[in-house]
């Protein structure tokens, strides 16, 4: 538990739910490659690398267009 903890402190909550997913969708990407259309381990793998992190750009960039959003709404209604 210390080191989730660490992590936290030092990343910012939009920076670890990036990693966490990635690294998800990472593995359930190269799982769904290999057996769905029989690649080769290494071309999923590939595929798998590539496609996570242009995901994970946009989530990071998403959530903090977002945060960013939610709090000068809250600055308005105060």
């Amino acid at each position: 538990m210390t080191v989730i903890n660490t992590i936290k402190t030092k990343m910012s909550d939009s920076l670890l739910l990036t990693v966490i997913y990635t690294l998800g969708h990472f593995i359930i990407a190269v799982l769904c490659v290999k057996f769905i259309t029989g690649a080769s381990l290494e071309l999923a793998t590939l595929d798998a690398l590539i496609e996570p992190i242009i995901n994970a750009v946009w989530l990071y960039v998403l959530h903090r267009l977002y945060l960013n959003y939610k709090s000068k709404k809250t600055i308005i209604k105060n």
